[in-house]
């Protein structure tokens, strides 16, 4: 029996100097609870998707949403982390928990606190996530760079295709009332290096970066018998989690491989092909890097990514809209937070529930795709309502 997202809670992501790491996760369980309208005492095990690597000293955080109501105490809590996609490997695990029998009801929280270090400190401990023995000392964006200087390299000059996801990213988040970014972005001041935009690591510019965020966001998931108690749910058409090798040595930089055959994997099991999505939410910590996963779902041939930019077709009102909700360059990326943040961005789409402004309608079908460290880790789900 399947499980389903039957309530959610999101807080704002930005800087949120005045709460701290365990006030985030209160938040957001708390809303979820009250969204899905069961009590704490209704919960029967909870999950904390949280990567941390230094950006707080909570190394032991699992415990902490049990501070939320004396019914909480003595329930089973695991933290999982698995890189940048920590968020989306605590709902699996809650998933699998509910598909094997062992749990009725379950809470997913997703959080990170990030904004307590400076941005020498996030860069280093984000780093963490790399290969060590190879990539020490490399940081997340001079990883990317390396994507997105060997795809140039093979394709051309894609600087302006990085722009313009960029500034439709930041358009879709003007919708969206939780961005850390509700800012419209120009094209020339995206695609022009300045001292506002400057190079962070070539080819990539600042814009093309997603921010340092703090956030949470949280789930409850139900046994799929129980949906009738709910007023809205939302089910998995399907469910992929593979991870590729961790050096970037020997891979294949012009494309995520492991993400293409992670989409390729959830569409047989949904039954459906990238044509048959309403909306996708992606990974695009770096806009080089939703370019590489729109071509890795299909949506264009390997190298020729650009002319969806150009056509148009992943914005609001294309042939399929990618990241409606500012994606993680405008939205933000407080990374535990960010796969549970994604998946009730799909679950508030098809369910009808998205903000006015934001929603597509008659949406039915919803990817999400969640990826940790540089195409390592790679969840890819296909959300659905369920009556």
């Amino acid at each position: 029996m399947d499980a389903r997202i039957v309530g959610w809670g999101h807080t704002p992501f930005g800087v949120h100097k005045d709460k701290s790491f365990e006030a985030l996760i209160l938040a957001a369980a708390r809303e979820a609870i009250d969204h899905a309208g069961i009590t704490p005492a209704d919960v029967d095990e909870v999950w904390l998707g949280h990567f941390n690597a230094g950006l707080v000293p909570d190394a032991f955080a699992s415990s902490l949403v049990l501070g939320l109501d004396p019914a909480m105490r003595f329930k089973p809590a695991t933290r999982l982390e698995n890189a940048c996609a920590s968020g989306a490997a605590a709902i699996y695990g809650a998933r699998d928990a509910i598909r094997a029998g062992r749990v009725r009801t379950a809470l997913v929280i997703g959080a990170e606190k990030m904004t307590d270090l400076d941005t020498r400190g996030v860069t280093e401990a984000l780093a963490r996530a790399a290969y060590q023995p190879d990539e020490a000392g490399l940081s997340f964006p001079g990883i990317f760079a390396k994507f997105a200087a060997a795809y140039f390299a093979a394709f051309g000059d894609q600087s302006a295709a990085l722009a313009r996801i960029a500034v439709k990213n930041h358009a879709n988040a003007l919708d969206n009332p939780l961005a850390h970014f509700r800012k419209a972005f120009d094209f020339d001041a995206c695609n022009t290096v300045s001292d506002r935009n400057p190079m962070i690591a070539a080819p990539l510019r600042l814009t093309d970066c997603s921010p340092i965020s703090d956030g949470a966001a949280a789930v409850v998931m139900v046994a799929g018998d129980m949906v009738s108690d709910f007023p809205r749910a939302a089910g998995f058409r399907a469910a992929v989690h593979m991870n590729d090798f961790l050096p970037l040595k020997g891979r294949d930089l012009t494309q995520l491989t492991a993400a293409h055959h992670a989409f390729d994997a959830a569409f047989a099991e949904a039954g459906i092909s990238v044509d048959d999505l309403d909306l996708a939410e992606v990974h695009d910590c770096f806009t080089i890097a939703e370019l590489m996963i729109c071509e890795a779902m299909g949506l264009a041939p390997v190298g020729q990514g650009a002319r969806l930019l150009e056509e148009g077709a992943t914005s609001r009102g294309g042939r399929l809209p990618v990241n409606v909700s500012g994606g993680l360059k405008a939205k933000g990326h407080p990374v535990g937070a960010t796969g549970v943040s994604m998946h009730i961005t799909a679950a508030k789409h098809v369910t009808g529930l998205a903000p006015a402004t934001e929603q597509i309608e008659g949406a039915e079908l919803a990817a999400v795709y969640n990826m940790g460290g540089s195409g390592v880790a790679n969840y890819c789900s296909i959300l659905e309502a369920v009556k």
